[in-house]
């Protein structure tokens, strides 16, 4: 028989070991979500065929995943704190495993959207629950190093999703792209399991009302943005659904100067470096956020490469985010957030820059070259940007301001596309005149110019801003 104090030790120890390994549950939700956002991509075309649809109905696939997850991020904060973050956790997971397993099953279209469904609500709060959990054990002074342990899981499921897809795709089936989510998501909950402790915290009555405004306003704007990546130019359209966002985003607005605890708490903005992270972030995204579905359709369309070699040019950017994250305390640690902030936005337009000035004859190790240097610094700046965004957040504050910059990122990449195609467009229009070379060209200086313009968001920040924190 153990005495009470060897059973105290046991469990001191236990918890010492979950504290420890914590970040590895945050690390396979972020691998498992990067994963499937870019490994479905490559085998939409199989899919189609196998389902005996056209490529352009199947993209309903992503747009109704898109929506579900601007529906459901915003529950994500409200239902950790009230029930737990372990419990809520175990049945995202789970929610994402169930829709992962249906969508392999499915044999239709309509059941492969359902599944969709169920695997978008799931992965609505996969992610943002773990790493509430993170800012809930971890003090301040760790949460830039565990931040940046994370995300790079995130970035290798970016990085190996793409070629994995193609490899399942081909080799075997379409189905086996969501079959390797099952044992991955049960990794996760059994980890998560023995490891996440179940943090609880005070909420209020639930703001139905707050959520039916905020999120049919993001479903809106969602919308927008996937009708204006996918090329649709019916201004009418276009302009009611943004009357439409205006007007939820304005009763929502009415509504949460009345309530004392809204779902999405405003006044959070107050924070300096919440509200300067989350603009900053926003800008930064818009700038850089096109750049993977620019530079192959250059590559391909107007300087006439194959599909493989440009996919794989952007390889070495993946590769170098992931190398430089090692440094990455190291680096801020010693400029501060203010000055990697400022600098870091330059570097990433001076790169986008260069890229507007290459022709059909540039050497392919200039594309190299240039998409390491833009893997470092795209590193730099999202581990920088997501941390200072959290660093001044309290118990009370950090459920929120989780759930924000969560939905930032999520309109961001769409943001991101959406404005790449629309300036590639504009250039391209018979307007403008300007030929298929000249269009990306411009297209990539216009880009360069708002990355840069981030860089006078981040000067509102102090010197001593996240210094405190590292």
């Amino acid at each position: 028989m153990l005495t009470k104090e060897e059973k105290k030790v046991i469990k001191q120890k236990k918890k010492r070991t979950a504290v420890y390994l914590l970040p590895w549950v945050t690390a396979v939700a972020m691998f498992i979500q990067s994963l499937d956002g870019t490994i479905l991509n490559t085998s939409l075309p199989s899919i189609a065929r196998d389902m005996d649809y056209s490529a352009t109905q199947m993209h309903s696939a992503i747009v109704i995943y898109a929506l579900t997850l601007a529906l459901f991020i915003p529950l994500s904060g409200w239902l950790a704190d009230k029930f737990g973050t372990r419990t809520m956790f175990i049945i995202a997971v789970a929610l994402f495993i169930a829709g992962s397993l249906f969508c392999a099953l499915s044999v239709s279209l309509l059941t492969f959207n359902l599944s969709r469904v169920l695997q978008a609500i799931g992965a609505s709060m996969m992610v943002p629950i773990a790493r509430l959990a993170i800012l809930y054990q971890y003090p301040k002074s760790k949460l830039l190093k565990t931040m940046n342990f994370i995300t790079i899981f995130g970035l290798l499921g970016m990085v190996v999703g793409p070629s994995l897809g193609g490899f399942l795709s081909d080799k075997f089936s379409w189905h086996w792209i969501f079959l390797v989510n099952v044992p991955i998501g049960i990794i996760g909950i059994s980890m998560a399991k023995r490891i996440m402790p179940n943090f609880k915290k005070a909420v209020g009555k639930f703001d139905f009302r707050g959520l039916v405004y905020f999120s049919f306003a993001l479903i809106v704007i969602t919308m927008i943005l996937e009708l204006l990546s996918s090329g649709l130019t019916n201004w009418a359209i276009l302009l009611g659904g943004l009357l439409l966002f205006n007007v939820l985003a304005a009763l929502y607005y009415y509504h949460y100067k009345r309530t004392e605890k809204p779902i999405i708490d405003l006044r959070l903005l107050n924070i300096k470096t919440l509200r300067v992270g989350l603009t900053g972030s926003l800008i930064t995204r818009l700038g850089i956020g096109g750049l993977p579905l620019l530079l192959p359709l250059m590559l391909q369309t107007g300087f006439g490469y194959s599909a493989s070699v440009s996919g794989l040019l952007l390889l070495p950017s993946a590769l170098a985010n992931v190398a430089i994250k090692p440094f990455m305390v190291q680096i801020i640690k010693s400029l501060g957030y203010r000055t990697v902030l400022i600098s870091n936005t330059i570097l990433l337009g001076v790169v986008l820059v260069i890229l507007g000035f290459l022709e059909k004859d540039t050497p392919i190790s200039y594309y190299i070259i240039l998409m390491i240097f833009y893997g470092f610094f795209t590193s730099i700046q999202m581990s920088a940007m997501n941390t200072i965004t959290l660093v001044d957040l309290d118990e009370n504050t950090k459920s929120g301001g989780n759930t924000m910059l969560v939905i930032m990122q999520q309109l961001s990449v769409s943001f991101g596309v959406s404005v790449a195609s629309l300036i590639l467009s504009f250039f391209g229009s018979d307007v403008i005149g300007f030929n298929i070379t000249e269009s990306f060209h411009y297209t990539f200086i216009v880009l360069a110019v708002i990355t840069i313009f981030s860089s006078l968001i981040f000067r509102r920040l102090s010197e001593s801003d996240g210094r405190g924190y590292m």
